[in-house]
């Protein structure tokens, strides 16, 4: 059967979320990489609505920026005072008017619900020929949702809300997912009868069921597969849980495409990261925004990538890459910081202990350790000796440091920028580089050694040093004198 497609998809997303004890608002807490409300915009896009509707009221301004940067195709209805679900659902009709076909409700905090499961409840309310059909769940402990009524054949009567439930009322397992399919037209005239007569004083979109049931139309019902699904994120510890089915679910799709994750229960990846078959993560590992790990690559352990592509074969471990490009059959790490600019060539090396930003570095060329590049271009095939620094920024500017293939910068090596190493050119150890070190030459820029003798035995007698020295001092004497 195919699904049919949605007039309209309204999303409630006006409420402030006062449990969640936060200056952001709740829908806009992230989870695994994007909003929850994103989640739930992604989720009704697949359904392919002709219209897809968020109502918004608190933190005005800060919910229509976010809107306008990720979901431009979406309308914003202000419900200037939030008096209910009901209220929320009346305030889009009375601003955009009747929407005929069917209209799909549902919330901005639901982040684990599946278009699949969104799917099978179009299917359902168009199948039966329902003026509404709402999605349920059976859950173990229903506290804070409202209760589904059915007479004795099973069919909907009413939905209760837990404040105005009676005792056997919440007895029942059966819960409102606050989600529902309406016939739009119907919609529209039922919600204008809704009444505020209830002990908040709101207007619950759930009435409408029962105002429909009593001009003799249907009302439906879909029971979800999974509870889970349905569960609103009202507070912090409802966040973190939720975190954990989505990253569960997350991990078991790109396993079974052919990832090996070592240890899923440490590993934490956002829903926009992309890895290729025969990619390995080592535990202790973390994946962020458009991370893309291609095929045959390792990642971690103890490894957080934002924004980085790692390339066919390459090895990244215990690394922290922030929007950097690590070529095939690269090595990085370990103890690395790749920052935002970086792009690190096939075969080539970022290792212990080093630090790049806004640096390009050609193939096979080393980096091996304790060591700072920002701003530069290192050319291909190129060593760069341990504890070598660009030293690029001036205190006003930054400026910008080449090192052109084949070169060999010795260890202790600082390149103060703006400066060229060229081809094949070498730079001393313990040289201070200022001038242009022309292709073929060696750049050496340190003074000569002085040795003063006997300096600690005059300087530092009575200490450790001088005993030592004094032994071996002693010891030579000995051996003249042999």
């Amino acid at each position: 059967m195919s699904v049919p497609r949605p007039a309209a998809v309204i999303v409630l997303a006006a409420g402030e979320g006062t449990r969640m004890k936060s200056q952001t608002p709740k829908v806009l807490h992230e989870l695994c990489g994007r909003a929850l409300l994103d989640h739930m915009l992604a989720a009704a896009r697949d359904l392919g609505p002709e219209r897809l509707i968020v109502v918004i009221g608190h933190a005005l301004e800060r919910m229509r920026d976010h809107l306008a940067a990720t979901s431009p195709d979406a309308r914003a209805v202000v419900q200037n005072e939030q008096r209910g679900t009901g209220h929320a659902v009346r305030t889009v009709l009375e601003e955009v008017g009747t929407i005929p076909g069917t209209v799909l409700v549902t919330y901005g905090d639901v982040p684990l619900l599946r278009p699949q499961t969104l799917a099978t409840l179009l299917e359902r309310h168009d199948a039966d020929g329902n003026a509404v059909t709402v999605l349920t769940a059976e859950v173990p402990d229903p506290t804070g949702y409202g209760r589904i009524i059915r007479d004795e054949s099973g069919a909907v009567l009413e939905i209760v809300e837990e404040k105005d439930a009676d005792a056997g009322q919440r007895a029942i397992k059966e819960m409102n997912s606050g989600i529902y399919a309406f016939d739009g037209e119907l919609l529209a005239d039922a919600v204008k009868r809704v009444s505020a007569d209830n002990a908040q004083g709101e207007e619950y979109l759930t009435d409408v069921l029962a105002i429909l049931r009593g001009d003799g139309h249907r009302v439906g019902a879909c029971v979800a597969g999974d509870f889970v699904e349905v569960e609103g994120v009202n507070d912090r510890v409802q966040l973190a849980a939720a975190r954990q089915v989505l990253n569960r679910r997350l991990l078991e799709a790109h396993m079974r495409a052919g990832v090996t994750i070592i240890d899923p229960a440490s590993t934490w990846i956002d829903v926009s990261v992309r890895i290729a078959p025969d990619a390995v993560v080592h535990p202790g590992t973390q994946l962020h925004g458009d991370t893309v790990i291609e095929a045959g690559a390792e990642v971690g352990p103890a490894t957080t990538l934002t924004g980085t592509t790692v390339g066919e074969g390459a090895i990244v471990r215990n690394a922290v890459c922030d929007h950097a490009e690590i070529g095939p059959e690269a090595n990085v790490g370990p103890y690395a910081y790749l920052r935002p600019g970086t792009v690190i060539g096939r075969k080539s090396k970022a290792g212990t202990f080093v630090e790049m930003k806004n640096t390009k570095v050609g193939e096979r060329s080393k980096v091996p350790h304790l060591s700072y590049a920002g701003d530069a271009t290192i050319g291909d095939d190129v060593n760069i000796g341990a504890s070598t620094v660009f030293v690029n920024y001036d205190g006003v500017d930054k400026h910008h440091t080449t090192v052109r293939d084949g070169a060999f910068v010795g260890c202790d090596t600082m390149l103060v920028a703006p400066v060229t190493v060229g081809d094949g050119a070498y730079t001393a150890a313990g040289s201070v580089i200022i001038d242009d070190v022309p292709p073929g030459a060696m750049g050496v820029a340190r003074a000569r050694q002085r040795t003063i003798e006997k300096w600690v035995l005059r300087r530092r007698a009575g200490t450790k040093s001088a005993a030592a020295a004094q032994r071996a001092l002693a010891e030579h004497d000995q051996e003249k004198e042999a």
